[in-house]
């Protein structure tokens, strides 16, 4: 009597389980570095056509004139970028804000930095200043602020690097560098560094 096997031993399930937990172990780390590789080199992309924006705003600001409409009536100094209006400090030319209200340096704080962002990128990242995690996770960007020195500087932090929910977002304040990638935009000297 000629019986057919039906299916796979025991040891041939055993030796498959044990060959793809191998595999699995060291592909697992080369995954994550990847991962990791991606992440920084999306934000670094941002980043460069973060600085380039700038960069461009503050040459149409000399262009113009280096005009200024910082005469202390709330009205800023504007101007029309990609058919936006994009506030910026009338002394120094770099962006900082939507062009309502005060447009100083000094008034800057982190709904600025996201206007500044969702202004001056022509597809911007999508980006929020919630403090809410839940909320947060469904951005790329979390903005935040730096204000411990005369000027604040804008932080923003690439949501995919925080890892939540298993880490909290970070708060306003310099950022370590070493936990979350990201970048900063100093409105007073127009820097843009990559964290």
């Amino acid at each position: 009597m000629n019986t057919k096997q039906q299916g796979f031993t025991l040891i041939e399930l055993i030796l498959v389980v044990v060959i793809l937990g191998l595999l699995i172990a060291t592909l697992l780390p080369r995954f994550a570095t990847k991962t990791d590789e991606i992440i920084e080199q999306s934000v670094e992309n941002v980043a460069g056509r973060f600085a380039a924006a700038v960069g461009i705003i503050k040459a149409q600001w000399e262009i113009e004139g280096r005009k200024s409409g910082n005469n202390g009536n709330e009205e800023g100094t504007k101007i029309t970028y990609e058919q936006n209006q994009v506030g910026v400090d009338g002394e120094l030319g770099y962006p900082t804000g939507n062009g309502k209200g005060i447009t100083r340096v000094t008034s800057v704080d982190k709904r600025k930095c996201k206007d500044v962002l969702d202004l001056i990128l022509e597809l911007p990242p999508t980006n929020t200043t919630s403090n809410i995690d839940a909320e947060i996770a469904d951005f790329e960007f979390v903005v935040r602020e730096d204000a411990s020195s005369k000027s604040a500087l804008c932080v923003y932090y690439s949501v995919a690097s925080i890892g939540l929910p298993e880490n909290s977002t970070p708060a306003n304040g310099i950022p370590d560098g070493e936990r979350f990638d990201g970048f900063t935009y100093n409105p007073a000297t127009g820097q843009v560094s990559v964290f």
